[in-house]
């Protein structure tokens, strides 16, 4: 019998009000991030988290006060650890959660792995689409605090995997389905927004969340009208676009609605409950984009948590450190890419 730990990154959120200024502050001090040196990245980081912490405690007030992300992963990971034991029944399997902004802490995780000593363990962090910013800071993190055994593997991306594209298929029909099917509709895939120059110096993210998009709508004939936007942008550089808020505009211009698929959120936080459900409903209606529809994140849906499952299947078969699930292969001039990084180092 093997021990094996799954250990599921994601990016945590403040559990209540007093927690929203230090989790800013983590946020913004991650050389992820802000890629300045340390003496400049700290006190801006306390800058923006002091400057912001209002704001954004009152937009954590319309969620109860504080983020939904750990009792959701939470749900994840114990729909995750019931699908591995089935598939191995003869092994020990237990899931750990490590956040990397808020409790529990990175650090936190990687001394309670260490103490159910693992055989194997599979680092998979719940982001479809690999960036630098999100599964490689989660990664890096996980590599400096974990002192413990085991045989390391990671799953480093899944942004074509069937259960994934399915489990939106899903919830985007069901959600147009309960609208009554209605014709005059775009279909919006929106993903958090990255600096241009983060993808310019060869961060796959852009690339895997065209690739996801483009399987989704493949499955989709009722949706020849669909298009990608990115949401969530802050600071005075230049982020990738179209921003979701002028694709709405757009719709709105155009007597359409959208529905849009939240495509690179697999949890419901704050930039779905807050900024799709209500700052950009809002917008919606004031621009006449009707009906404005949004699909629920991946949550628990059953396609998702398979696929899951079966990548960390496919990742303990593998003798590489790192992996992309289901043949993804990154073009070559991402440089950044985990595997391609992984097989340099080797």
């Amino acid at each position: 019998m093997s021990r094996i730990a799954l250990v599921l990154f994601n990016l945590g959120g403040p559990d209540g009000p007093k927690a929203v200024r230090p989790f800013l502050y983590n946020l913004f001090k991650d050389s992820a991030i802000i890629g300045a040196p340390a003496f400049i990245r700290y006190p801006l980081a306390a800058l923006i988290s002091s400057t912001r912490e209002k704001s954004a405690q009152a937009n954590y007030a319309r969620m109860g006060g504080g983020s939904p992300i750990l009792p959701e992963t939470t749900r994840q990971a114990e729909a995750l650890e019931v699908a591995l034991s089935a598939m191995r029944p003869q092994d020990q399997v237990k899931v750990f959660i490590a956040m990397r902004y808020w409790k529990p802490f990175t650090k936190e995780t990687a001394v309670q792995v260490a103490g159910f000593a693992p055989d194997e363990i599979v680092l998979l962090p719940l982001y479809p689409q690999f960036s630098t910013t999100t599964s490689g800071s989660s990664l890096k993190a996980w590599h400096e605090a974990y002192q413990g055994p085991g045989c390391s593997r990671t799953v480093c991306c899944y942004p074509i995997s069937d259960g994934v594209i399915t489990a939106h298929v899903n919830r985007i029909n069901a959600v147009w389905e309960a609208a009554g099917r209605p014709g005059k509709i775009r279909l919006l895939f929106s993903a958090h927004g990255l600096p241009e120059k983060v993808i310019e110096a060869g961060d796959p993210y852009q690339v895997q969340v065209d690739a996801t998009a483009a399987a989704i709508a493949a499955r989709l004939p009722a949706f020849q009208d669909w298009r990608i936007s990115y949401q969530s942008r802050v600071g005075p550089l230049k982020w990738i676009g179209p921003s979701t808020d002028a694709e709405i505009r757009k719709a709105g211009e155009e007597g359409i609605g959208v529905l849009i698929d939240p495509i690179a959120f697999v949890s419901e936080h704050i930039e779905t409950l807050v900024e799709l459900d209500h700052e950009y409903g809002e917008l919606a209606h004031e621009v006449g984009c009707s009906p404005y529809l949004r699909a629920p994140a991946l949550g628990v849906e059953p396609a998702f948590i398979g696929a899951l499952a079966s990548a960390a299947m496919r990742c303990l078969g593998d003798n590489r450190p790192v992996s992309a699930d289901c043949g993804w292969v990154c073009p070559a001039d991402k440089s950044q890419c985990a595997v391609r990084c992984a097989d340099k180092r080797a």
